[in-house]
């Protein structure tokens, strides 16, 4: 399924699939890719904003008209999985102390899903995730997924405040919080890994597509 809707009068909303699956998540990121691409190459897109299912993307109307920015992107939609070679991932080792002060829920995590702590410090360790969409805040990347034994609703109250390099999971997903802020998910480490700093270009290391490693320490 491909959809090509108008989002205000310089953007458009491509839609690549109806659930967040694999499949559909490579597409997207693929489109997103080569966007940049002709973007770099002088083309008239903004960048790209890659979802779950759909990417944002902005044009310039003082080049294209609306239609013709649809066309073009309604033919790049449809032939991306041809044309559009996935690049080899970037993948992210970040360290993490597990439990302790940083880590404040692991116990209670691991006493509601009938595991030991060490247990799972262990299944969190053991995939290689992928980078499914930045969002929430600046440089939050959405990690999945989680091995299906550590799937945990969130929490039914927030923190007011989440410290920066809190090692989290929720439902499907995990992350790590780039920076101190109101949260909900289970806090289960933390990493001294600076996920996003204003001084650095870019500001965020973690992109749509990369893989995460994570990494047990001390």
């Amino acid at each position: 399924m491909i959809e090509v809707r108008p989002f205000g009068e310089a953007a458009f909303q491509v839609t690549l699939g109806d659930a967040a699956d694999p499949v559909t998540l490579s597409r997207v990121h693929a489109l997103a890719r080569q966007l940049t691409a002709l973007r770099s190459a002088g083309e008239a897109w903004g960048a790209p904003v890659p979802g779950l299912t759909t990417v944002l993307v902005p044009f310039d109307p003082r080049t294209w008209s609306g239609d013709e920015a649809s066309e073009r992107l309604d033919r790049l939609a449809g032939e991306v999985d041809v044309e559009v070679v996935p690049a080899p991932p970037t993948t992210h080792r970040i360290m993490v102390r597990y439990g302790g002060d940083g880590g404040p829920d692991l116990v209670e995590v691991a006493e509601r899903l009938g595991l030991a702590p060490r247990q799972v410090v262990e299944l969190h360790a053991s995939v290689l995730y992928r980078v499914a969409i930045l969002g929430f805040m600046p440089g939050f990347a959405y990690l999945g997924e989680v091995p299906e034994a550590l799937r945990l609703a969130r929490r039914e109250t927030p923190r007011g405040r989440v410290p920066a390099g809190s090692v989290a999971i929720a439902g499907r997903q995990t992350a790590v919080y780039p920076a101190a802020t109101p949260g909900g998910w289970h806090l289960i480490g933390h990493t001294d890994t600076l996920l996003w700093d204003i001084e650095r270009d870019p500001p965020a290391i973690l992109r749509p597509g990369d893989h995460v490693r994570f990494e047990p320490v001390g």
